[in-house]
């Protein structure tokens, strides 16, 4: 890197963290004003509230931050050539002999790494604190009631419920059918309270612990082998796919999971609707190339007319931008209800918008 590309690098560096900090801060305060009484619904301690007030918004801003990654880069990429325009910074550059393309390289290079870091926050950071973003912002204590629905084991067993407590792996009214083997019949049984205990180096790990239970005793004969008899009233029941997560999860849940965890889903007989999660798989892959060809459009519209006036060409860009996005958000939906191919849906704005892009690019004029 030349003094130039340093210089314009830590330029884009500095506008993206001017845009990251405007609209986070801008989200943060409206949110809160909006939502300030949910967070002081279980306890009037200012000390406890600001607690939960900083541990709610700290995981919620990176999830911001996922969902704004490529638009966030895109304001700071026109950020940083708009300035260059507005204080003749870009003028004796050009007198020089130093062509505009030769220019955008250190703005399209800082922006294609912060499009990877927001990849890398996508595949390893948010599936990790998966727990913390589905929390509602009266239940960072994890003690409020929560909707338990219907799921199916892969070892056939059918689970459902009435509601849990995230808190302690809790489920009341506790509802299970076992499949029809040829050592046993098909077995309804339900119980009080069941509780979830993760897999672990212990024998009863990795499934259900269930009390007061409907009924109190089976055969031994006609006992399914997924279902251990403790003592009258006692089960254990072993699953290899419903956790507690499982059965208390949102109905999108699978949007905070890695690609690898997607991938293993679509490969799974006994997974849900396969189209949405395929069109999110697919639109993961695709996702740096969408964010590419965002930050060059945008970059040429405000480049394409250098005489024309900034607010101008912003504004051209916004409507640019809000065509593109409204591409990808029908092409998303074409790609789930099965009217296109998943890998088409993820890849169409590309193919729409890619070759324009391109054309645009090469037509700026030095």
């Amino acid at each position: 890197m030349n003094i130039l590309d340093r210089m314009l690098f830590f330029a884009f560096m500095r506008s993206y963290a001017i845009v990251l900090g405007s609209t986070l801060s801008l989200y943060i305060i409206v949110d809160l004003f909006s939502n300030l009484d949910d967070f002081a619904t279980r306890t009037n301690k200012f000390s406890e509230v600001a607690s939960n007030i900083i541990n709610f918004y700290s995981y919620r801003s990176i999830q911001y931050y996922d969902k704004l990654c490529e638009a966030i880069a895109l304001l700071a990429a026109v950020f940083t050539i708009a300035w260059m325009q507005r204080s003749n910074e870009m003028l004796p550059v050009l007198s020089a002999g130093v062509s505009i393309h030769r220019i955008l390289r250190p703005v399209l290079l800082g922006s294609a790494l912060v499009l990877a870091v927001g990849v890398a926050i996508q595949e390893l950071v948010i599936p990790n604190i998966i727990d913390q973003l589905v929390l509602d912002r009266d239940d960072l204590e994890r003690d409020k009631e929560v909707w338990v629905q219907g799921a199916f084991d892969s070892n056939g067993v059918h689970i459902e419920g009435g509601n849990a407590i995230r808190k302690e792996n809790l489920v009341r009214r506790f509802y299970v059918t076992t499949p029809e083997t040829q050592t046993s019949n098909m077995k309804h049984l339900s119980a009080e309270i069941a509780v979830y205990i993760p897999p672990s180096e212990a024998i009863l790990s990795g499934g259900w612990m269930m009390t007061k239970t409907n009924p109190a005793e089976i055969d031994k004969e006609s006992r399914p082998e997924m279902l251990v008899a403790l003592e009258p009233g006692n089960y254990f029941l072993y699953t290899k796919d419903v956790s507690f997560e499982t059965v208390t999860r949102q109905s999108k849940w699978n949007v905070f999971f890695s690609s690898a965890q997607l991938y293993e889903m679509l490969n799974r007989s006994d997974a849900p609707r396969q189209g949405p999660i395929a069109v999110l798989f697919h639109g993961r892959i695709s996702r740096p190339f969408v964010g590419m060809v965002l930050v060059v459009l945008g970059l040429s519209i405000i480049l394409q007319n250098q005489s024309r006036h900034v607010f101008i060409s912003a504004g051209m860009c916004l409507v640019m931008c809000a065509i593109f996005f409204a591409a990808i958000m029908v092409s998303r939906f074409l790609g789930e209800n099965d009217y296109i191919s998943p890998a088409l849906s993820a890849w169409l704005p590309i193919l729409l918008f890619g070759p324009y892009t391109l054309v645009q690019y090469d037509s700026i004029q030095s």
